[in-house]
């Protein structure tokens, strides 16, 4: 049990970093698009940022997770449309191809991320783990009061076991608890955001 939640734990995390990886390399990109996709693009890009970190902020499959989720979805359709107008005006160009299959990275981004947070640690192993453990303390601490010595013995075991289950509970509640996923490859994205374009689209002759 304690293997499957370090194992979701890590793919949670690895899925942010990619999901900013992915929506900064579309942002660069969007930069060298022609007016006006460039601006309304870097626009909806910033705002697909601020979904993302809502993702983060929320308890998976909540109301919240779900809002955030839909709006995603929104602007990714926009961003879409945006991308197809980018072709239309320039259909050699590199630029908008590049664009476009970043955008199209991004997009199935947010779904393994998604689907990442919503994994969680099956029902059952969870409650075999509780129910092994309760069991196994009994007959330790039945055993031991029988020979009538080893309470420390007992005491040790259980806060060992209790810690061991309290870390497996916390580590598969990605945004509850001690051990949270953290997003800061998302809101370091964000504020980098703030900062004028570094970029410009091409000029028209």
């Amino acid at each position: 049990g304690l293997a499957l939640a370090v194992g979701r734990y890590e793919s949670r995390r690895a899925a942010v970093v990619e999901d900013a990886n992915r929506i900064g390399t579309t942002y660069l990109r969007a930069q060298t698009l022609a007016e006006p996709v460039r601006s309304r693009s870097l626009v909806l890009l910033r705002r697909y940022t601020d979904t993302s970190i809502r993702l983060s902020e929320a308890v998976p499959q909540s109301d919240e997770a779900r809002r955030a989720q839909a709006d995603g979805e929104v602007l990714q359709r926009e961003l879409w449309r945006l991308a197809g107008q980018a072709l239309d005006g320039a259909p050699t160009a590199t630029a908008p191809r590049l664009y476009v299959e970043t955008l199209n990275e991004m997009i199935d981004q947010q779904t393994v991320r998604v689907a990442a947070l919503n994994n969680r640690v099956p029902g059952p192993v969870l409650a075999l783990e509780v129910i092994g453990a309760a069991v196994a303390l009994g007959l330790l601490a039945f055993y031991l009061a029988l020979v009538g010595r080893g309470v420390l013995t007992v005491v040790l075991a259980a806060a060992l076991v209790s810690g061991l289950l309290l870390v497996t509970f916390d580590l598969d509640r990605p945004t509850r608890g001690l051990i949270e996923v953290p997003d800061t490859p998302l809101t370091n994205l964000r504020a980098s955001m703030r900062l004028p374009p570094a970029a410009t689209g091409p000029i028209e002759p």
